[in-house]
């Protein structure tokens, strides 16, 4: 072997080696344990980050651990390649976007494969290619014809300046990205699936789900949002045009009697009627639609609203309340109408300070305290006062007590409710797979028949960065349908479209019969491990799991979850502040690998935190991280030019070279359960280098039986990095001699149980409660032996001169306390 570690030269042959051989290509192989292991792709953006080179690291561990123990690994890579960054990167460059994603795909994988990942090249999906998203088109019909897809009015951010819809990143401080000029809520028709239909199922099945992080199960089930409450009608006093009335839904019912007033959204149905009469309300409602609807913002941003003039009866009392138009009441959320306690909810009392408004206390605290309703409005719950037969009822019992009086008067019901909202999919952006259906001349729509399917997105166009380039070319939009004109619709998938199913599509990238092969998908599916950020505990996980299910009962799956085990990986932070280009702390992952190697930087990344918590960078993390590699490489050339080793007779070995057997299968038993049941990284290594250190201290190389037991022990290190610095273990293996065979396809170390096995321990000898002495005493030795020996400690007599032993206390395998005085 070399004698110096050179890693550019060790990392070449490795990755040759292993491309010549496609060591990483899978088929399913039903005699052996599948294992999936994947992490969330990225998107090309064209150059790596350390978040990447961690993420991935993790991931590559994992498939290359399982790999050893003998599973049949499948570790997928692919890119998130539509979306709204590659069309500014296209205005930027003056390029088109797929012109630029191609060459970034191209560029990243490279660096991919320099870090000596091990992903499965051959399955490598692509999302902006026909190949794929021809298949998210046609489910997406066939979800149309189970009416599981509907078209509906919704609001969006509309630039007034630049004619065109903005995504939520393209608002900046209210303003559009590039006009500047403020943005309105504008409702135009849009696209979604009813997620909703599976949202018990979905907060449900988060139980099937036992090695999820809880944090990220929590998330969910807050987004999901399942809550009881009342639904119950608002007559009018008058009719307003065909209106006599409205819907609210409440958690609260309790304070029912405290309503004093009622909320409608700028956007509800009679707040638009009543407006066509009144200029004032009309202006208001414009403004209304101006700001922002984030709930961070709602919560915060000054309550206004407007008398509409009209009252509503209260569905108990009978007593006429006031109708406002509120702008923290949106469309979004329930009917778009809320009754208002003041006293009660924080929202409704500033309304009502601001506009002098009543508020009427219904609930007390349960201890009896007073409230200061002059400050602040009391929000948890009580007993109920000031609410006729209701009074000095718990929430509880209040709740079903109002819920039986509306149900016998036919003004309200029990009702659960979700906060959870039906995905809406259209975005009007170019950048992403063209939404299949045909806009029919007469009005409605048809889905594009699956003959006629991909719709195919044009590829050579020119951005102009304002209107969407096959909303711009009338051309496009032309089509036919049996011999009549029909007009393709111009909007396109929301990019969480490609990513909720792109796992599945790993298992069979190349399968043209449909868009599964379902015993690919059977044999592979659930994921059995997924890495990826935390930031995507909600969205895409929740769709991933979502389409998933959608997927099942198309046929096209048997499992019903997608992911088995997750881990979301910390951020790698600089001086304590992640890193990112706008913070000017980045590190380049080229330019270390260039420095000290990919081992170096593979080993850093997981050496520097478990992988779940924020790893700080650190220089001299990584020059210490290529250190140890270069002190393993010279323990292995050292060993080498040492000898042959003899054969292994555990029986008649000296107490050293005992020790370093131990030594060595303890670090064996520590390092599996690290990185298979616990997936500290971290510990793992550290282990590892304890045990480098005791072949340093412990190793006899001037026999054949020392060589025998450093070579068990060295061989135990490599493999059991292997799966950390593969090039390193790969060279390293080969030079003990193992040249018909690599690391990532030996067998994980197995313990030797017979060697954890101690023929004597330390006991601590103690006089009085203090530490006076150790000693080397025969495992399981009789509490005689051991008191013997303690009391003929030196250290011990000298404490014991002149003082009388009263009691012994052996505690065996452990201690020895003598109690003197």
């Amino acid at each position: 072997m070399e004698e110096q570690y050179l890693p550019s030269r060790v990392e070449a042959d490795a990755q040759q080696y292993w491309d010549a051989n496609r060591s990483f290509e899978v088929h399913e192989d039903p005699s052996k344990e599948k294992f999936y292991c994947l992490a969330m792709f990225p998107y090309p953006s064209g150059k790596l980050h350390m978040g990447h080179v961690r993420n991935y690291t993790i991931t590559d561990v994992i498939a290359r651990y399982n790999r050893m123990l003998g599973k049949n690994v499948l570790h997928p890579m692919g890119w998130d390649a539509f979306g709204l960054p590659a069309e500014n990167a296209a205005l930027k460059n003056q390029t088109a976007p797929a012109t630029w994603t191609y060459a970034n795909s191209d560029h990243m994988r490279e660096q991919l494969k320099r870090l000596g990942f091990g992903f499965d090249w051959s399955r490598e999906v692509t999302t902006c290619k026909p190949d794929y998203y021809k298949w998210e088109q046609w489910f997406f019909t066939r979800l149309y014809e189970k009416g599981l897809v509907y078209k509906k009015m919704a609001t969006v951010n509309w630039d007034p300046v630049d004619q065109t819809v903005l995504a939520n990143e393209q608002v900046i401080d209210g303003r559009g990205w590039r006009s500047d000029a403020l943005v309105e809520r504008k409702e135009i028709p849009q696209w979604f699936i009813k997620i909703t239909d599976y949202a018990e199922e979905l907060l449900d099945d988060l139980d099937k789900l036992p090695h999820w992080p809880e944090q990220v199960k929590t998330m969910q089930r807050n987004w999901i949002g399942k809550s009881r409450g009342l639904e119950m009608r608002f007559d009018l006093e008058s009719p307003a045009g065909d209106y006599e009335g409205f819907e609210i839904y409440t958690t609260r019912p309790d304070t029912l009697m405290g309503v004093t007033y009622v909320s409608l959204a700028a956007e509800h149905p009679i707040s638009r009627l009543l407006a066509e009469d009144n200029s004032e309300l009309a202006a208001f409602i414009a403004d209304c639609k101006v700001q922002s609807v984030a709930e961070a913002d709602m919560a915060t941003m000054e309550k206004r609203g407007m008398d509409t003039g009209i009252k509503a009866l209260h569905p108990i009392t009978g007593e006429p309340v006031s109708v406002w138009v509120a702008n923290y009441v949106l469309m979004d959320y329930g009917s778009g109408a809320v009754m208002a306690v003041p006293a009660h909810d924080q929202r409704d009392y500033e309304f009502a300070k601001k506009y002098n408004l009543p508020i009427q206390q219904v609930v007390a605290p349960q201890n009896g305290e007073a409230i200061d309703l002059d400050n602040v409005a009391f929000t948890e719950k009580g007993v109920l006062v000031n609410s006729g037969e209701y009074d000095g009822l718990d929430f509880n019992a209040a709740f079903d007590a109002i819920a039986e009086t509306l149900q016998a008067a036919k003004k309200g019901q029990v009702k659960v409710n979700y906060r959870l909202r039906d995905w809406g999919v259209s975005r009007q952006r170019y950048w992403g797979a063209p939404i299949p259906m045909f806009n029919l001349p007469d009005g409605g729509e048809i889905p594009v028949p699956a003959h006629k399917l991909p719709v195919l997105l044009p590829e050579d166009v020119v951005m102009n960065g304002v209107h969407s380039p096959i909303k711009a070319d009338p051309e496009w939009r032309k089509a036919e349908l049996d011999g009549q004109p029909v007009e393709r619709e111009t909007d396109t998938f929301d990019t969480f479209m490609e990513s909720s199913w792109y796992y599945a599509r790993y298992t069979c990238p190349n399968f043209e019969g449909g868009m599964l092969d379902k015993a690919a998908a059977d044999y592979w599916l659930p994921v059995d491990q997924y890495v990826g950020g935390i930031e995507h505990a909600i969205l895409h996980l929740l769709y991933s799991r979502f389409f998933h299910k959608l997927m099942r009962d198309e046929g096209l799956v048997s499992c019903d979850e997608p992911f088995e085990r997750l881990l979301c990986q910390g951020m790698v932070l600089k001086d304590g502040t992640k890193m990112s280009k706008s913070k000017g702390n980045t590190v380049d992952p080229e330019e270390l690998i260039n420095l000290y190697g990919a081992d170096t930087v593979r080993l850093f990344s997981m050496f520097a935190a478990p992988p779940e918590q924020s790893m700080e960078w650190s220089d001299s993390g990584v020059e210490g991280a290529n250190r140890f590699i270069r002190r393993l490489w010279k323990s292995v050339d050292g060993h080498v030019a040492a000898g042959t080793p003899g054969k292994l007779d555990a029986a008649t070995l000296p107490d050293a070279q005992k020790d370093l057997r131990r030594k060595t299968h303890e670090t064996i038993a520590k390092v599996s359960d690290d990185y298979g049941r616990r997936q500290t990284f971290n510990t793992a290594i550290a282990a590892v280098m304890e045990l480098l250190n005791e072949i340093s201290k412990l190793s006899d190389r001037a026999n054949p039986q020392g060589l025998a037991v450093e070579r068990e022990a060295l061989e135990a290190a490599i493999l059991l990095l292997a799966p950390i610095i593969p090039h390193a273990s790969h060279a390293l293996w080969q030079a003990l001699g193992h040249q018909d065979t690599i690391p990532l396809d030996a067998p994980w170390p197995k313990v030797d149980d017979n060697a954890l096995v101690r023929s004597s321990i330390e006991v601590v000898v103690q006089v009085n409660g203090k530490v006076r002495s150790k000693l080397d005493a025969p495992v399981d030795a009789p509490k005689e032996t051991l008191e013997a020996m303690a009391l003929a400690q030196d250290n011990v007599q000298k404490f014991l001169d002149g003082i009388t032993v009263r009691k012994v206390i052996v505690i065996p395998n452990k201690l020895v306390n003598i109690v003197a005085n």
